[in-house]
This record gives C-alpha cells, sequence and structure tokens, in this order.
C-alpha cells in the first residue's frame, strides 16, 4: 500500500515535553473500535489530555492553543510511544495533522509504526530536543522546517541549521510512500525471477 511520501515539511511545531506518554495515553482504548487509518481518530489523539470532557477542551493544554492548533511537528519528552503496540496511536496523530515527531527516544514499536505510516521519528540528543522545546514553546519561534532529502532541521527561531541521522530504509520508505507491502513491491521482479528459476529446477514443487 502507498502513503504519502514524506521529503520535507514546514509549519508550526508543539512542545509535549512529558517523559513516557504510552500509546494508551496517545489513543485511549475506547478508540479502537475501527481499523481505518484514514478518518475517525483524530478525536482519540492524547483524548485525556486534550478533553476535560467530551466535547469541551482544555484551554491550557498547548495544542488547543494558537498558534500550536495548527501544528504539524511535534517535540516530545523521552521514550515517547513506549506501551502496547496500538498502531492507531500513529492513526490518530496523523489525522490531527501532526506528520513528525521529534525526540531523544521513542517507544520502538512506535517508531517503526511511525515509518510505516509515512510519519518520520526523529532522534536526537537531549540536549537538541530541550533547544528545540524551548523554541516551540515560543509563538514567535515555533516555525521550523524538516528536511528528510537533506536530514536537516532548519530553525528560523535562532538561525541554526542541525543536521540528523536516520535509519537508511525507513528513510527510503518514507522518501517513496511506501509501507511494508510496498517495499517489498519494490523487488516484485527479482523474487518472480527467483521464484521462476527455483521452481524451473524443481518442477515437482510446482505440481498441482
Amino acid at each position: 500500500m502507498s502513503i504519502q511520501p514524506f521529503k520535507s515539511l514546514t509549519g508550526v511545531a508543539a512542545p509535549l515535553p512529558m517523559a513516557n506518554l504510552d500509546t494508551d495515553q496517545i489513543m485511549p482504548k475506547q478508540f479502537l473500535r475501527g481499523v481505518d487509518r484514514e478518518s475517525g481518530l483524530a478525536e482519540g489523539f492524547l483524548h485525556d489530555l486534550r478533553f476535560a470532557a467530551p466535547g469541551r477542551l482544555r484551554p491550557e493544554f498547548v495544542l488547543n492553543r494558537a498558534p500550536w492548533t495548527q501544528a504539524k511537528i511535534l517535540v516530545t519528552g523521552p521514550n515517547y510511544g513506549c506501551g502496547s503496540s496500538r498502531e492507531h496511536a500513529v492513526w490518530g496523530m496523523r489525522q490531527l495533522g501532526i506528520a513528525c515527531v521529534i525526540g531523544s527516544t521513542f517507544g520502538g514499536i512506535f517508531a517503526d509504526n511511525c515509518a510505516r505510516n509515512g510519519v518520520p521519528a526523529i532522534t536526537l540528543p537531549l540536549v537538541e530536543v530541550d533547544r528545540l522545546l524551548s523554541l516551540a514553546a515560543d509563538p514567535s519561534k515555533c516555525e521550523m522546517t524538516v528536511d528528510l532529502e537533506r536530514q536537516e532541521i532548519v530553525t528560523p527561531g535562532d538561525g541554526r541549521t542541525l543536521r540528523f541521522e536516520f535509519d537508511p530504509l525507513r528513510r527510503h520508505m518514507l522518501l517513496k510512500g511506501l509501507d511494508a507491502v510496498g517495499l517489498t513491491m519494490e523487488s516484485a521482479e527479482t523474487i518472480r525471477a527467483f521464484e521462476q528459476r527455483y521452481f524451473g529446477e524443481r518442477p515437482w514443487l510446482g505440481a498441482a
């Protein structure tokens, strides 16, 4: 299946410095009934932090305040996305408009789910995450550019450009807009050639 390619993104970054924010909090269990990654889960994303009661927003929460209501980038505390392996956490985050997460550490399965759904989870040294959190918390400095092709984060708020490392396979998937199936299909001709050669040498295995 194809997903939206990610090459470069410029937008508002929101600070979420809480440590160990797990997937149960990112997407509470009552929102797990559906299997549609395209609709209906934006409300569930960080629901108990964003809402005081159904339909009533917490005005003090960062994603409920301008300019962070338009956030496309989330700068997180350590171990963001730990806990259970619910892919809905990434689906809801995307549906709300968050297309990139930056932090010092992420839950392993969560980071993998991000890559499979077109969302780069970028790991940086803690000192750099703290700098980005400070910028993101300032409404006059919170716009950033994440360039996955160049592997750079540009922060006009302090005039800096930061290089980052990124897993080459995940980077390829994101740049090309590929999930796991799409990645496999890139090798379809090689797979078919192998099958033809393999069964040609062992015709009894292909007999019906």
